[in-house]
């Protein structure tokens, strides 16, 4: 068993999913009674997602349903970067991204908790936005993987390509 095992640590999101959390998310908005009237929507423009209403709490109600949808359609919210509502004109808004991919600085966060905390001998390296972990044994990967997935990490990791 001389040849290295491997898998691959990356933050992808399925657009799929998004795109139907965020018809759900319309949908109870149009017919939920306590959004009737305050010009509450939540709409996706390329790469943002956009939410409106006419009160700060009535923007955040709208922010909590599509929150609500998209961990029921398994998507971390941890993917979800939403900022602070501001007013704009007579309504308020909320602008809300899709992170995707793992920074630089957290792809070195991960890099130095897998070389501190985890099995001698494993080896990781950055490539773009994901990281490479290798090993020659199997059980080590399978260690750092619950290692990852035990850390307090603020990105959504998956662990793929694992062979």
């Amino acid at each position: 068993m001389a040849s290295e095992s491997t898998f691959d640590v990356v933050s992808k999101v399925d657009k799929q999913e998004i795109s139907n959390s965020l018809n759900q998310a319309q949908k109870e908005i149009s017919q939920r009674y306590d959004f009737r009237g305050v010009g509450a929507e939540v709409d996706f423009s390329g790469e943002k997602i956009l939410m409106k209403a006419n009160s700060e709490e009535r923007v955040n109600a709208v922010l909590d349903v599509f929150q609500s949808k998209l961990v029921k359609r398994g998507i971390s919210l941890k993917s979800l970067d939403s900022g602070e509502p501001y007013a704009s004109g007579k309504e308020y808004r909320i602008e809300a991204s899709i992170k995707e991919g793992i920074a630089q600085e957290q792809a070195k966060k991960i890099n130095k908790l897998i070389k501190d905390d985890g099995p001698k001998g494993v080896k990781s390296q950055i490539q773009g936005d994901e990281l490479r972990v290798s090993s020659k044994s199997r059980d080590d990967l399978q260690e750092v993987i619950s290692l990852l997935k035990g850390a307090d990490l603020d990105v959504d990791l998956q662990f793929i390509n694992f062979r």
